[in-house]
């Protein structure tokens, strides 16, 4: 099956600041802030929202394919996900531009002070779904290109492919009648608690109307696990108890690449976000959104501790 994973890809750097940044700004002074931080080092990491969940993907064993923009210092990263037995055939490389970064700097009070260039994201992909098989194929329209995440979700409806839109970092960015737009043309909608109250306030759409479009909306609940809610009603999906968190960033793209190969073997849409719950599980273990690994044994070993056979 053609797995269309659309999205960003990115390099997270990672810095962190032996102090406060409290210490060194000066209340009186915040309309004319002129403040320099020295860092311990930095970390590069890969990551980006279809990045993240095709790297899911391919630790359970798929081959998605790639549908994003990537600047001129795409080399180390098509490395990597080379190592990681994906293809890069459908991203597009725009030579004018830098791949989308994210410069993360944080103190000892866990304060962060984040800058992010899109660089090649303000791109769209061009991928085109006349090349693929709609009955055998789905998509995902993760935070991206806006032209990207609302051209992908009405030509995926167009053609008869299941498609998830998660629209999830992009909102501030979405009007309220063009989320609306996009919204209704997907099969299922995931997002976390705080993003679905953005987007009834944005759309102005109940849940209720929404599921007169979208079969299945899930809402992720952090600590709480998920609801999957239905025309039928609402399943609680719970999390799993994790002693050792470490980072919670990636956990949602990672949850949505276990949803997606739960949704590709066919089982029922609870038993799917289960599946997201355990790949959720291990990568909040690890810093970095591309950091975390697993066998298919010891997935399925977690897999059936926590939620069964």
């Amino acid at each position: 099956m053609d797995i269309l994973v659309s999205g960003s890809l990115a390099y997270d750097r990672i810095m962190d600041f032996p102090g406060r940044f409290s210490d060194h700004i000066m209340p009186d002074k915040l309309h004319m802030i002129n403040v320099s931080f020295t860092v311990n080092g930095m970390a590069e990491n890969y990551g980006g929202t279809a990045g993240n969940i095709a790297y899911s993907l391919s630790l359970l064993g798929e081959k998605p394919r790639i549908l994003a923009a990537i600047g001129h210092d795409y080399h180390r990263y098509f490395e990597w996900l080379g190592r990681c037995g994906l293809s890069v055939e459908d991203i597009r490389v725009v030579a004018e531009e830098a791949t989308s970064s994210a410069f993360i700097t944080t103190d000892l009070a866990a304060n962060q002070i984040t800058g992010f260039n899109p660089g090649a994201m303000k791109h769209p992909s061009l991928f085109d779904l006349d090349a693929v098989d709609p009955a055998g194929s789905i998509g995902i329209a993760a935070p991206g290109n806006l032209q990207d995440m609302a051209d992908y979700t009405a030509g995926c409806r167009e053609r008869g492919i299941f498609c998830i839109f998660d629209p999830g970092q992009s909102l501030p960015a979405w009007e309220g009648s063009a989320l609306a737009d996009t919204l209704v043309q997907a099969n299922m909608l995931v997002s976390n608690d705080y993003e679905l109250e953005l987007i009834k306030d944005k759309t102005g759409l109940s849940v209720e109307a929404m599921l007169a479009q979208v079969s299945t909306i899930i809402t992720t609940k952090g600590e709480e696990g998920c609801d999957v809610v239905t025309k039928e009603g609402t399943t609680r999906v719970p999390a799993i108890a994790t002693a050792n968190v470490v980072d919670p960033t990636g956990a949602g793209d990672a949850f949505r690449g276990g949803l997606i190969k739960g949704l590709v073997q066919g089982v029922p849409v609870e038993r799917a976000c289960m599946m997201g719950t355990v790949c959720s599980h291990y990568v909040i273990q690890k810093y970095g959104t591309q950091e975390y690994k697993f066998t298919p044994e010891e997935y399925a070993r977690t897999l059936e501790a926590h939620f069964g056979a």
